[in-house]
């Protein structure tokens, strides 16, 4: 039996989007360096021949990309809409290509444990359609303005979960036939239609992405343990004439510029030693030498672009950057906050991450002859 999936991803997340007031649709978010519905895919494929994403092509192309997956199709705007969507694409395929069987998993539940999949396929062989499901075991009440109206009896009740396992010719034609869109899920459709739907256990584990809660107990499950390291950064420039002077990303109104291969920005510069210190990484001049004729007058920002790059592709997250600019001239406090602002957007996180302050060296030393600038910096980062 040739089995295939339809891994559904076209949703807007409305209600996690109201609750966290995030605006990234909630299958793609992070958990341990990955997307929620890469953590789907990875679940499902070594069981199918077959997987269908369908929702948005180009966020799944790219949150997919490298796993054998058929091109995204787009979803519709109901769910049921979406399963259509899948089940035509794997009917338009090659005759010999089409599944027998065919899985429907919401992209927004990423940890789906082997045996319950196993299990699903399973039931295929004697029933016409099976899912996952999970006895109800707390007492159940139904509320009217904000009181208890009645109690239900939770005898002979389930939670349904996917993925949900039909016999694909079967499941394709009673979408076609159903006369409307409304189906929560794809058993409805066969309980309708009076053909038999098998109950396999469930996992608790299989939680779907609803609530910023929700999050929270799927970083815990897959997420990998992190554990934070710290680095420190320290560099010098001395000022220049005719340059411009950049600090932390932006441009300073002064007399002077610093001295220096690329554009100097020595709160950069510092930054991320701090950053590759913090992953064992070793400094800047290994990933940018100074030797190298291309980074000459380069600016700086496209360090740090790489620096935190370099974070994201550990799997790791920026926990905080602290910047201490030391001169006596210029005044730094003017321009801290938007020194704040430019770091945290090349860094791609909140800007309460991030820390930009000055001092003096109360004229003694180079600094405070005004001859140049220096600057340290830590930095924080949570790695697997």
């Amino acid at each position: 039996m040739k089995v295939a999936a339809i891994l559904l991803a076209a949703g807007t997340g409305s209600r996690y989007a109201r609750e966290s007031g995030t605006s990234t649709p909630k299958q793609f978010l992070q958990i341990g360096g990955k997307p929620v519905i890469r953590h789907a895919a990875e679940a499902l494929l070594p069981h199918i021949s077959i997987l269908q994403p369908v929702g948005h092509p180009e966020s799944l192309s790219e949150a997919l990309s490298g796993l054998s997956v058929l091109p995204p199709v787009p979803g519709g705007e109901m769910r049921q809409d979406s399963v259509r969507a899948g089940l035509e694409a794997l009917d338009r395929l090659p005759e010999a290509e089409r599944p027998d069987l065919v899985l429907v998993h919401d992209g927004a539940r990423p940890c789906v444990p082997a045996r319950l999949t196993e299990s699903v396929i399973a039931a295929l062989a004697e029933h016409s359609g099976a899912i996952p499901a999970v006895r109800v075991a707390d007492t159940l009440k139904r509320g009217e303005n904000g009181v208890i109206s009645g109690t239900v009896s939770r005898e002979g009740l389930y939670r349904a979960q996917t993925p949900q396992g039909f016999r694909f010719p079967l499941l394709r034609d009673l979408h076609r036939n159903a006369s409307s869109a409304e189906a929560t899920d794809d058993a409805l459709l066969f309980e309708s239609a009076g053909f038999s739907v098998a109950l396999v256990p469930g996992s608790e584990d299989n939680i779907k992405l609803t609530y910023e809660e929700d999050l929270m107990r799927l970083e815990r499950l897959i997420g990998p343990t992190l554990l934070p390291r710290t680095g420190f950064g320290y560099d010098v420039h001395a000022f220049a004439e005719n340059r411009p002077l950049i600090m932390c990303g932006i441009p300073i109104p002064y007399d002077r510029g610093l001295a220096g291969h690329s554009d100097a920005d020595v709160g950069i510069h510092a930054l991320c030693d701090a950053i590759y210190g913090a992953l064992a990484e070793g400094d800047i001049g290994r990933h940018f030498p100074p030797s190298e004729n291309k980074w000459k007058d380069a600016d700086s920002s496209r360090f740090l672009v790489h620096a935190g790059e370099l974070i994201r592709k550990k799997g790791g997250m920026l926990v905080n950057a602290d910047v201490t600019l030391i001169c006596e001239r210029p005044k730094i406090g003017p321009h801290a906050q938007a020194m704040r602002e430019r770091l945290a957007s090349l860094l791609q996180v909140d800007i309460n991450r991030i820390s930009v302050k000055a001092t003096t060296s109360e004229k003694l030393g180079f600094t405070g002859r005004e001859e140049g600038i220096a600057c340290s910096a830590t930095a924080t980062v949570l790695v697997p």
